[in-house]
């Protein structure tokens, strides 16, 4: 409006604000009168006709809470995210078959690979810094150099896209090491994962998990919807329609010492391993459920020659069995036991010196929502704060 204006009382006696206008002698009004209430209302103005010294009289009216909104989700909408936290489950091979052996040295294996709702949790700060990451970790022992597959996992996000983003990271760790559960794998897919929401998400989860088998054949399976049919070194990864139900439990009992994969695959004979078609395998598993039949582990035998109180601890727990589980079997190349039917493991776990110092947790399968990083399950979330002291777990959100 081509005007002088001056105020004619403060805005705090009515919560708006008048403003008395003179329009400028060649101007055209800006404001238009005699339009409706509704709209009046909608642009905020009354404006209000004086016949007296030819003078046009009007009110501001304003909200600042819904400005002040407007403005925040501006900065936000341009600043985009700084932080994030994200559950990194691990998996169990339900089955695992090793069909032959490749001419790079790997393997090809067949397995039913299944995400499950034991996880770690990490949290991603974008950092000021534009040359380094920083990684930390509840658990000794934990490399946090470029050794550790989440820094090269935002290495290779940074090669693959040009960004330039670097992260403060925490890994709260719960997931046992050595354990045939994939947790180093899961925590690099999840933080493709971040880094890519950090920029925008401007890579798609194909690309993520194209990229991902590059730095470890596990981690491409971590792109799948949680439930998935892998072959090649594990990096073919073929979703399957019916994933195990999530109300299935499970136990997962893996003791102190853990077995090196790479002595289990140079234990392994390929005459010795199973002839089922790992196809049949996966039929009968996703038509009819688990058994102990079809949860057949190719790497149990070299492992159990790696560590031979592995087979002892498998051996315990299936004649402890009193038709709890469905299926015992290990990992991965172990050192972990999965019974599945039952979270609870056998007594002699906890009664016997030998076992002291075994990690033993309940779990239950799980998958994502497509375009949705896993959660964990709330379940889960009520039981570990459960074990807190109640003055602790009033706060621990």
């Amino acid at each position: 409006m081509a005007c002088s204006t001056h105020l004619l009382y403060p805005a705090a006696a009515r919560g708006h604000l008048r403003f008395q206008a003179r329009p400028a002698a060649a101007a055209s009004p800006s404001v238009r009168l005699g339009s409706g209430t509704s709209r009046r209302r909608a642009l905020g103005l009354r404006v209000a006709a004086s016949a007296e010294q030819g003078r046009r009289q009007v009110e501001v009216e304003y909200d600042l809470q819904a400005k002040f909104n407007k403005l925040a989700d501006q900065i936000d909408q341009n600043a985009g995210i700084t932080r994030l936290n994200l559950f990194s489950p691990c998996k169990i091979n339900v089955f695992l078959r090793i069909t032959g052996k490749r001419p790079d040295g790997f393997h090809d294996l067949a397995s039913l690979f299944h995400v499950i709702s034991l996880g770690d949790t990490i949290k991603f700060s974008l950092s000021p810094s534009k040359s380094k990451d920083r990684l930390s970790t509840n658990v000794a022992g934990v490399p946090v150099d470029e050794s550790n597959l989440i820094i090269k996992a935002l290495n290779l996000y940074r090669k693959k896209t040009g960004t330039d983003n670097f992260f403060w990271i925490h890994l709260d760790k719960k997931v046992p090491t050595g354990a045939g559960l994939g947790g180093g794998s899961s925590n690099a897919a999840t933080a493709l994962w971040a880094a890519n929401q950090f920029s925008g998400c401007i890579a798609s989860e194909k690309e993520l998990q194209e990229w991902s088998g590059e730095i470890g054949s596990d981690i491409p399976f971590f792109f799948s919807q949680g439930a998935a049919y892998c072959t090649g070194r594990g990096e073919i990864v073929e979703d399957i329609r019916n994933p195990l139900p999530a109300n299935l439990p499970m136990v997962l009992v893996k003791p102190p010492e853990a077995c090196s994969t790479a002595e289990v695959y140079k234990r392994l004979r390929l005459e010795q391993t199973s002839q089922t078609d790992p196809l049949v395998l996966l039929k009968e598993i996703t038509e009819n459920g688990i058994s102990q039949d079809v949860c057949v582990n190719d790497l149990e035998p070299p492992a159990f020659e790696v560590l031979p109180s592995l087979k002892r601890l498998k051996k315990r727990i299936i004649a402890a069995n009193r038709g709890d589980y469905d299926a015992v079997f290990m990992s991965g190349s172990g050192s972990t036991i999965v019974g599945i039917g039952s979270p609870d493991p056998p007594a002699f776990v906890y009664d016997d010196d030998d076992y002291k110092d075994t990690f033993v947790s309940e779990a239950c399968f799980l998958t994502r929502n497509e375009n949705e990083w896993y959660r964990e399950p709330i379940s889960s979330k009520i039981t570990s704060e459960e074990d807190l002291p109640p003055e602790v777990a009033s706060v621990s959100d």
